[in-house]
């Protein structure tokens, strides 16, 4: 095993640790409670968002119909370009510049999941598995 790999996996299992630390202070329902995307009732704008792009119409949204009737290639280059502004507003330290660039990022994945046939809840269950696996939802470790 590389040192690298060690690393890695010490990262993993202190992570977990302190994950399971936190969860211990909670009352026990609310541990098992806990969940990675809140339900619709719970007020998930981005899972309310992806619902409400199904009946988008020209009329009454015209810039997201014209985002959702252009290609795929566009949408991409959309969630490219609004990743790079969170960036930028990150490294100017602007906690606003940040809080609107990500709502922008987050706008534009969930067109993107539309248009490409992903339910929002296939993210969420992804990232449940890898909570599951990893103790935090994180990049899974390239193999």
């Amino acid at each position: 095993m590389t040192a690298r790999l060690v690393q890695a996996d010490r990262r993993r299992i202190a992570t977990a640790g302190v994950i399971s630390e936190e969860l211990k202070k909670l009352p026990v329902a609310d541990a098992h409670g806990a969940r990675i995307a809140p339900s619709e009732a719970d007020g998930n704008e981005l899972d309310r968002l992806y619902l409400a792009l199904a009946a988008v119409s020209a009329e009454d949204h015209p810039r997201t119909a014209r985002l959702l009737a252009s290609s795929t290639r566009k949408v991409a280059q959309k969630v490219i370009e609004e990743a790079g502004e969170v960036a930028l507003a990150t490294v100017k330290h602007s906690k606003s510049g940040i809080v609107r660039e990500s709502a922008d990022l987050l706008y534009h994945l969930a067109v993107l999941w539309r248009r490409a046939g992903i339910a929002s809840d296939e993210i969420w269950a992804e990232m449940r598995r890898r909570a599951d696996n990893l103790g935090i939802a994180e990049k899974l470790p390239k193999s």
